[in-house]
């Protein structure tokens, strides 16, 4: 029990910091962090980007602030300034996430989830060039003499940009599940058909096995 003369300040749980509450913000978060490494230039980067950008906030406990689930009629009058300290924090992380020719179009936004929404709004559209460009990348990407690593983590990206440019409805009928073995057999080919020449002698033990390996396992088999 506090003494009589110790003041509230000093044991109120009022003044415990709560590390879990969305205002706390940690003393290297500030306005000038860099939360993550690659700048938003456009639509050919928005689908890494918003998927960086999430878990980045989420980490901080912050991503309520942009997905509007934190709001500042969430909070008591006595915390208002808390949350408006807390959204200018994440403003400015925001801004420094995207290029200059960006900022200007969004520097004058006061909270964090117009941004977010702006953002999202003008960048996550893509049209028929967009689709072609990626799916020509994976088609004409051969190793060319990089790391076997290098090739593979580099054509994975390019399979995950493309599914998400074609995103279909999940399901577990048995037609989707022929469509994944599809998908994952061409990817199987497309990461074979890239090899280098000294790979070759490698090649056909993983097309003899039975049932084919996926992609991944032709990978790790190979190394």
């Amino acid at each position: 029990m506090a003494s009589p003369n110790e003041s509230p300040s000093r044991s109120g749980k009022d003044d415990q910091i709560n590390f879990d509450d969305p205002l706390f913000v940690h003393p290297s978060d500030n306005v000038v962090t860099t939360i993550v490494t690659m700048k938003l230039t456009g639509n050919e980067n928005f689908r890494l980007w918003r998927s960086s950008m999430p878990k980045a906030l989420r980490a901080r406990n912050k991503l309520g602030f942009v997905d509007g689930t934190f709001k500042k009629s969430d909070v008591d009058e006595a915390k208002k300034s808390k949350w408006h300290r807390t959204n200018d924090v994440v403003c400015s992380w925001l801004l420094s996430s995207i290029s200059n020719s960006i900022y200007h179009s969004q520097a004058y936004s006061d909270v964090a989830k117009d941004i977010w929404k702006n953002l999202f709004e003008t960048y996550n559209k893509y049209n028929g060039s967009i689709v072609f460009s990626v799916h020509q990348q994976i088609n004409s990407f051969k190793q060319n003499g990089i790391l076997l690593s290098d090739y593979f983590n580099k054509l994975d990206s390019l399979w995950k940009e493309f599914d998400g440019l074609i995103s279909l409805t999940e399901c577990t009928c048995e037609t989707s599940i022929k469509l994944k073995d599809h998908s994952n057999l061409m990817k199987l080919m497309q990461f074979l058909s890239g090899l280098d020449d000294s790979y070759s002698q490698v090649k056909s033990p993983i097309l003899l096995m039975e049932p084919l390996s996926n992609v991944k396992s032709a990978f790790f088999h190979i190394v």
